[in-house]
C-alpha cells in the first residue's frame, strides 16, 4: 500500500505543461531566449489558432514584454482596413467599446481575444492597423478573378493591396490549400487567400518605421513555412528582418511532430485537450 501511495504520488506530482515552445529545427526553447530573439527583428507575424486561449494570452504577453525592449507598431488580420477610421476613434477616445462594436465589423470572440491588445494599445498609445482586406472584396476575387477588383472605386483600392499584386500559384501552401479542399477548391480560392496576403503585408509595410517593431496577429496559415504574408512581404522589402510564430496543437507536446518542423521560427505547440475559445 506503501509502494503504491509513492507510486501514484510521483505520477500525478509530474509537470503537465500546457505548452512547449520549439524553435524551427523541433528543439524547446525558454520564453526569455523566444523574447530575446524577437526583440531583434522589425516585423513580427504571431500565427494563431483562432480558438486558442494559449495563443491569444501569449500573444498579449509577447506584446508587452517586447513593448519593454522597444516602440511598437501593432495590426491584426481581424480587423479589416475600412475600419480603420471606427478603430483610430476608439484608439483615441473618441469613441467607446460599444460604439466601435456598432461602427466596425469585429469577430465574435472579439471581446475575450483581441480587445486586450487593442486596449492594451489605447492606453500605451500604440498605433494599431486594420490590416485585412474587407471580405467582400476577397469575395470578389472568388467568383471573378483578381480582374473583378478592377470595377472597385479609388476609395475601395485604398483597402486593399495596390494592383496587380504578384501571384505565385505554386507556393505549397497555396497547393496545401487545394489538396485540403479534396477535389472542392479552385484557382480562385487560391486567389482569394492570396489577395488577403498581400493586402496585410501591405499595410504592415504601408505603417512600419524604422526602428519600431511591428507585430501582426493572424492565422498561423497565413504566416506558415515562411509564406504567405512573408512571401508578399520580403517581395517588397527583402532588406527587413523578420520573425514568424506559429501556433499547433498536439496530443503530446514534449517533441515537434514531423510535420510542424520548420512552420516558423518559433513554434507554440499546445497540448490538444486545451479548452477553445469558441
Amino acid at each position: 500500500m506503501t509502494l503504491l501511495m509513492g507510486f501514484t504520488h510521483l505520477t500525478f506530482a509530474q509537470d503537465k505543461p500546457a505548452y512547449i515552445i520549439y524553435n524551427t529545427q523541433g528543439k524547446k526553447v525558454s520564453y526569455g531566449k523566444m523574447i530575446k530573439s524577437l526583440a531583434q527583428n522589425d516585423v513580427l507575424l504571431f500565427g494563431e489558432i483562432h480558438n486558442n486561449p494559449i495563443a491569444h494570452w501569449l500573444e498579449y504577453e509577447v506584446t508587452v514584454d517586447l513593448s519593454q525592449k522597444k516602440s511598437l507598431i501593432l495590426g491584426a488580420e481581424m480587423i479589416e482596413a475600412d475600419n480603420q477610421d471606427a478603430l483610430n476613434k476608439y484608439l483615441k477616445n473618441e469613441i467607446n467599446d460599444e460604439e466601435l462594436a456598432n461602427q466596425a465589423r469585429l469577430w465574435p470572440n472579439y471581446p475575450t481575444d483581441y480587445a486586450p491588445l487593442v486596449d492594451f494599445a489605447k492606453d500605451k498609445n500604440i498605433p494599431f492597423v486594420a490590416t485585412n482586406i474587407p471580405r467582400r472584396y476577397a469575395s470578389l476575387v472568388f467568383k471573378g478573378d483578381f480582374s473583378a477588383l478592377d470595377t472597385l472605386s479609388a476609395q475601395e483600392k485604398s483597402w486593399i493591396a495596390p494592383l496587380p499584386i504578384a501571384f505565385d500559384p505554386e507556393l505549397p501552401t497555396y497547393q496545401n490549400i487545394l489538396k485540403m479542399m479534396g477535389g472542392h477548391g479552385s484557382r480562385l480560392l487560391v486567389k482569394a487567400q492570396a489577395i488577403k496576403d498581400a493586402t496585410m503585408a501591405h499595410f504592415i509595410l504601408q505603417n512600419y518605421k524604422p526602428g519600431y517593431g511591428f507585430i501582426h496577429y493572424n492565422g498561423s496559415y497565413h504566416s506558415d513555412d515562411y509564406e504567405g504574408i512573408l512571401w508578399y512581404l520580403k517581395q517588397e522589402k527583402p532588406d527587413l528582418k523578420y520573425a514568424t510564430i506559429s501556433t499547433i496543437s498536439q496530443d503530446n507536446i514534449h517533441k515537434l511532430n514531423k510535420e510542424n518542423l520548420g512552420k516558423a521560427d518559433f513554434i507554440i505547440c499546445v497540448d490538444g485537450n486545451m479548452t477553445n475559445t469558441y
